[in-house]
């Protein structure tokens, strides 16, 4: 049954609404899977493990020293059960920053995993990396799996009871090269993992989670010190080891706020090898734990690679955003004419963030800050009722349809918010949409909805004819 002024693209919904089909994917998106980290040093093979875990190459096995890789999320099943899958390896660290780094990523594992994995070389024994890791994993209250990898028999067995001295329980001997041990390991991870993440930005309660992010030299601590001092700072939460992310609860217009550690905001990294890693590894970290992040950008230097690097982290964490231009102080009439044409041309991705222009150091507009954050937590957390959305849609439709595809025009059967923070849409289709119409969608959504300062998802899903299998797009 059409409903569509003719024009063939809309269909009564309302054998969808309540369909088995719209609840499953409804569950599918609005709950995200849970999330297991495999840490370790390198060569270790944690990407081999992860590979194995996969059942399929995806994570890159050899690393090369001086390579830097950021953390890459995989999707995973195993006995029907959905997670994913954070491979923290592909990096060198020189000897010196070893230890430093490997802790580091133990952190960010433990702020960002529902469960972690260390894997550590049976052959090679527990390192003082190794003894590091787990020292910071023994604290996080999530459960720890000990990896012993490379026993590739029985006799090699030996060589995994030796860990125990790590203090992190029962070492589980497996060989990720050949698979030995890998399900009995999976096993156990699956009968300790939560049904759905209760990590990141999902959690309620609370001060709201601020992440300060940007390049280095950027104006982080400068302006973190600006709002503490300013403001008083409430608080700051007692640091374990010197590894430890420090927190900072400070009061800002009648309300506190949690701004989580971040690269480089307190401690400098004294080697030069592997400290871009170390860097995004805490930025990545901060963004994780925040549910909303202000993007520092010095105003009066050129927009970089880096600052659009560090902007892709936020959007693809689905994090809310506030652009910060920083050094306003320091921007003449001539930067500023060549500013508007920088964001113009490199910020088109994100033009729906708030922009505040601030100078840290001598406090300039640092109180604009608070109201572009409520604007945007605000859009994050928004649902749009499935009522309103199919009549907006409906509209939009009838007037811009979807472009026609293989000769047939795709109609737009049922849509529905399945999530906040982010809000997440899924559309569902009779046939696959361009994604320059899925972007024409999302700023109409903008433009009658709101929704500043927080990205949009939109999820389509093609539904075939009745008994033949379902795409998802």
């Amino acid at each position: 049954m059409s409903d569509s002024d003719g024009d063939g693209t809309w269909s009564d919904e309302s054998d969808w609404e309540f369909s088995d089909e719209v609840a499953e994917v409804l569950e599918e998106v609005a709950a995200p899977p849970p999330v297991v980290a495999v840490v370790g040093r390198p060569n270790v093979g944690k990407s081999t493990l992860v590979n194995r875990i996969l059942g399929r190459r995806e994570a890159v096995v050899q690393d090369i020293p001086g390579v830097t890789r950021d953390r890459v999320s995989y999707d995973a099943n195993w006995l029907n059960r959905r997670f994913m899958v954070q491979d923290t390896g592909g990096w060198e660290p020189d000897a010196k920053g070893l230890q430093q780094l490997v802790a580091d990523q133990a952190l960010v594992a433990m702020r960002t995993a529902d469960a972690i994995i260390l894997v550590v070389d049976a052959v090679v024994g527990a390192t003082s990396a190794d003894e590091a890791a787990a020292r910071m994993l023994r604290k996080s209250g999530k459960p720890v799996f000990l990896a012993a990898n490379k026993v590739d028999t029985q006799r090699g067995e030996s060589d995994a009871a030796a860990l125990w001295s790590l203090g992190i329980g029962e070492p589980h001997p497996i060989s990720a090269m050949h698979g030995r041990g890998v399900a009995d390991l999976l096993d156990t991870v699956m009968e300790k993992l939560p049904e759905v993440s209760e990590v990141g930005g999902s959690g309620a309660g609370g001060p709201r989670r601020v992440a300060l992010v940007g390049k280095p030299n950027v104006g982080k601590s400068s302006l973190l010190n600006r709002l503490a001092g300013d403001e008083r700072s409430v608080v700051h939460d007692v640091a374990g080891t010197t590894v430890d992310p420090v927190d900072s609860l400070i009061e800002l217009g009648g309300k506190t706020w949690r701004f989580v550690d971040t690269a480089g905001l307190r401690r400098k990294v004294g080697q030069a090898s592997g400290h871009e890693f170390y860097a995004s590894v805490r930025t990545h970290g901060a963004i994780d734990a925040a549910e909303v992040a202000i993007m520092l950008i010095d105003a009066s230097q050129p927009l970089t690679e880096q600052d659009l690097r560090v902007l892709s982290m936020v959007i693809e964490a689905g994090r809310a955003l506030v652009i910060a231009f920083n050094k306003w102080d320091l921007v003449d009439e001539d930067r500023r004419y060549l500013l508007d044409k920088e964001i113009d041309r490199e910020l088109v991705q994100v033009q729906w963030a708030p922009r505040v222009n601030i100078s840290a150091m001598t406090g300039r507009a640092v109180q604009k800050l608070v109201p572009a954050l409520e604007t945007s937590l605000a859009s994050w957390d928004k649902r749009i009722s499935t009522g309103q959305l199919n009549n907006f849609l409906k509209e939009i439709v009838a007037a811009t349809p979807p472009p026609v595809r293989g000769g047939k025009q795709p109609k737009i059967l049922f849509a529905t918010q399945a999530a906040t923070r982010p809000p997440t849409f899924v559309l569902f289709t009779s046939g696959f949409l361009e994604a320059g119409y899925r972007r024409f969608l999302e700023r109409r959504l903008r433009e009658q909805f709101g929704f500043d300062g927080s990205p949009v998802k939109i999820n389509v899903r093609v539904r075939e004819k009745r008994g033949a299998p379902k795409k998802k797009r």
